[in-house]
């Protein structure tokens, strides 16, 4: 006889969670560029799966902002136009520095070793997968240690909303040789290190909000 659990498990094992983990990371990793369209035969032949999980998936990543999807048309990977970047760096410029001064308090002597260790690494890296895996860790560190419920997450989702347009960007300014980036990320770890809250968060404002200018210097990342 078959038990209920082995009954209602998903077949080939894979929930609509797991499939949207697989997928949010496929399109963070740049694998579906934005504007592509998806179907749901692909993506369960994909991440061997049924429909079922895939459509979970894809409603999912939908609420998140990764996804859109029109009825009885399809879906596709979410873009971005200039103007809508140019509003999520916006809220970011705002959010972000919030969650450092509440992050701070609560780093480690750890934390800050590590920290200074990942400005050190992206600095001399000329990767780009590289210093975005780098860059990501840095900043979700740095804002690991606020007590928040909603705010930490509310950021993820702006990075990962923004990650295809970020990867963009810092392929053309690392190939520039702009070191406006590192200098940014040294100050903020030496500033948490100090224990200077206030100091972080105004360093990492900017730093938001240089990248939201210069963005409008390169339209052909949006195209």
């Amino acid at each position: 006889m078959t038990s209920n659990h082995a009954a209602e498990s998903p077949p080939h094992g894979r929930s609509g969670e797991e499939v949207a983990n697989r997928f949010r990371e496929d399109i963070l990793a740049g694998v579906f560029a934005p504007g592509t369209r998806i179907t749901q035969i692909d993506l369960a032949e994909r991440y061997d799966s049924t429909r079922a999980p895939v459509r979970e998936a894809i409603r999912i990543l939908g609420a998140e902002g990764l996804v859109s999807s029109v009825a009885n048309t399809g879906a596709w990977i979410a873009s971005l136009g200039l103007h809508e970047c140019h509003e999520l760096y916006r809220l970011r410029e705002q959010l972000e520095p919030m969650l450092i001064g509440d992050s701070a308090r609560g780093l480690s002597p750890a934390d800050h070793e590590r920290l200074a260790g990942l400005a050190e690494e992206m600095a001399a890296t000329a990767d780009t997968e590289r210093f975005l895996a780098l860059d990501r860790e840095f900043h979700f560190l740095a804002y690991s240690r606020a007590d928040t419920i909603m705010l930490a997450d509310q950021v993820r989702g702006l990075w990962n909303r923004t990650q295809h347009y970020r990867r963009a960007f810092v392929s053309v300014v690392r190939t520039q040789g702009d070191p406006s980036a590192d200098y940014d990320h040294a100050l903020i770890a030496r500033a948490l290190a100090r224990g200077d809250a206030e100091e972080a968060s105004a360093v990492l404002r900017l730093h938001i909000r240089r990248t939201r200018i210069r963005l409008a210097d390169h339209p052909e990342i949006f195209e």
